[in-house]
């Protein structure tokens, strides 16, 4: 059985609900004339990523929603309509009052899946996911989504295998950040997305170089071959705030294989029919049948040097062990 799904990059404007949504609206009509079955967008590009850190209480309160409240509702009734599951993400307001970095998978059902990142860093007010998000599917296979940073620590993705993925939906909002590891992420410089139409080769160089896919090539291959899923991977692109986001979608296969990416500096979809059989004894869900739990203790307790999501990720303590 083969699966046609999309990825979708896209640049949000922040706080614009109904622009962000009229995007969706206007790549998921894309991937229904391509007889898609399901597409992806990215993390928080419903209400808009990079500008939450500055927001206070009230504002981060004005942006969020509910589950049920107007976003995921129109994207909700979008996938009914057009017969096609859309993932998009959002700021949720929980029922029990917090704030999360939340991604819904709407059904053409009628079924929502909701997955809450499990590392949020965001801002101290946006508390982390506490579970992981698996389900079926109605094309025979088996989803789980985690978002952006989850997808850094690898034992979020083998727990996703475990419990039965055999597809990953990956929302980011990703590249040219800055990270305090020497040779990690960097900023991209603004000025090169904003001359991207007078210089297009400065900006290309960009997204495929050190701070886009090169970055991506370093570990999205290896969550889907060590996992033995199918990868989807969205994003943001373009400016947001003082930070240039590199796109990069794309699509892999179960040994870590590119079937679709774009390093277009813009608005773009890609799409790919995935072949399902591809899943049958493919290396990493071989290799998982060797696993030996019984060795596998260290992982479960309690990290001596462990931090909160925000600390680590901002952090810049030796990471040297002592002694």
């Amino acid at each position: 059985m083969a699966l046609k799904i999309s990825s979708v990059q896209f640049q949000h404007w922040a706080n614009d609900k109904a622009y962000n949504l009229s995007r969706i609206e206007h790549f998921t009509e894309e991937a229904v004339q391509a007889d898609n079955q399901l597409v992806v967008f990215p993390e928080m590009c419903i209400c808009g990523y990079w500008h939450v850190p500055k927001l206070d209480g009230p504002a981060l309160q004005a942006l969020a929603e509910p589950l049920s409240g107007p976003s995921i509702s129109r994207v909700a009734a979008l996938a009914r309509e057009k017969g096609i599951a859309i993932g998009a993400g959002f700021l949720e307001l929980g029922e029990n009052g917090k704030l999360y970095n939340s991604y819904a998978v709407c059904m053409p059902d009628g079924h929502i899946h909701r997955h809450r990142k499990l590392h949020a860093w965001e801002h101290r007010l946006i508390s982390s996911g506490d579970a992981f998000t698996v389900f079926d599917t109605p094309w025979g296979i088996r989803a789980g989504i985690l978002i952006c940073w989850d997808n850094n620590l690898i034992e979020n993705a083998r727990a996703t295998a475990l419990l039965g993925a055999e597809l990953l939906i990956a929302p980011h909002q990703a590249g040219g950040g800055h990270s305090v590891s020497p040779h990690g992420l960097k900023r991209i410089p603004v000025e090169k997305w904003i001359n991207r139409h007078e210089d297009p080769q400065a900006i290309e160089a960009e997204f495929r170089g050190p701070n886009g896919r090169e970055w991506f090539m370093r570990w999205l291959p290896s969550r889907a071959h060590d996992n033995g899923m199918f990868l989807v991977f969205s994003n943001g692109v373009g400016q947001d705030e003082d930070e240039v986001r590199t796109g990069n979608a794309m699509i892999l296969d179960p040994y870590g294989r590119i079937l679709a990416e774009t390093w277009a500096a813009t608005d773009a979809r890609v799409s790919a029919e995935i072949d399902l059989a591809l899943l049958d004894k493919c290396t990493g869900q071989r290799w998982i049948r060797g696993r030996r739990p019984e060795l596998y203790g260290i992982l479960t307790q309690p990290n001596a040097n462990g931090l909160a999501p925000m600390d680590a990720r901002y952090s810049q303590a030796s990471t040297r062990n002592s002694g």
